[in-house]
């Protein structure tokens, strides 16, 4: 397993009952066509098209992740395509012990990681880089809702704030925030994906949310 976030103690009591409740959505089932295992099988016997059919099925989801991850859509654009390509050459390697889901994205969010560590400077945000079918998650409007309302403000200003307060979280806060909030992917499958236990992608989460709350303060009446 690769595991490029270094597992966190379990949360504490405390910390536990604190937690923010979400609700998490399972895996997509895929109704139509064949199983995401009958189309690795196929690509590992060298029929391209099938890899092609895979690459359609978790394109836009790992899109999402890339962007959200790197706040540029050029950036995240490279960076899927590399995943895909990475995904591809150690497809021959790949023993079906967790799904094909499951390994595409540990090997995303790792080639993600690296990439924002390898990066020299941030790069400055701008309203140009947003993609607007990256859509804001109702997560989000529970988060920024809690406690006082929010005063009145534009959809941008407010993408563009919690953008900023995405960005400034750590590597591995920004991550589970981006999987679990933003992706939709439940606590057991994140955890499988970053490398450490449900016990501590919910404390991550916890973290990482409290950090976003006090950075969004300003926008509360």
């Amino acid at each position: 397993m690769v595991g490029n976030v270094n597992p966190e103690p379990e949360e504490t009591p405390e910390e536990k009952s604190e937690l923010l409740e979400t609700q998490s959505v399972e895996e997509e089932v895929v109704d139509d066509g064949p199983s995401d295992d009958e189309l690795v099988l196929k690509s590992q016997q060298g029929d391209v098209h099938a890899f092609d059919v895979l690459v359609e099925r978790y394109h836009q989801k790992i899109y999402g992740l890339t962007y959200n991850m790197t706040s540029n859509r050029e950036d995240a654009e490279d960076l899927t395509q590399e995943i895909f390509v990475k995904a591809f050459e150690a497809l021959p390697r790949f023993k079906g012990k967790s799904s094909f889901y499951t390994w595409l994205y540990r090997i995303g969010v790792n080639k993600t990681i690296n990439y924002r560590k390898k990066r020299n400077r941030k790069r400055a945000l701008s309203l140009d880089s947003f993609d607007q079918d990256i859509k804001l998650d109702d997560a989000y409007h529970d988060l920024t809702a809690k406690g006082s309302p929010l005063r009145s403000i534009s959809l941008s200003e407010l993408q563009k704030k919690l953008n900023e307060a995405l960005q400034g979280l750590s590597e591995k806060h920004r991550t589970v925030v981006v999987l679990h909030d933003m992706q939709g992917i439940p606590h057991d499958e994140i955890a499988k994906m970053v490398g450490a236990s449900v016990g501590t992608v919910r404390s991550r989460l916890f973290y990482a949310r409290r950090q976003m709350q006090n950075e969004l303060s300003e926008f509360r009446k």
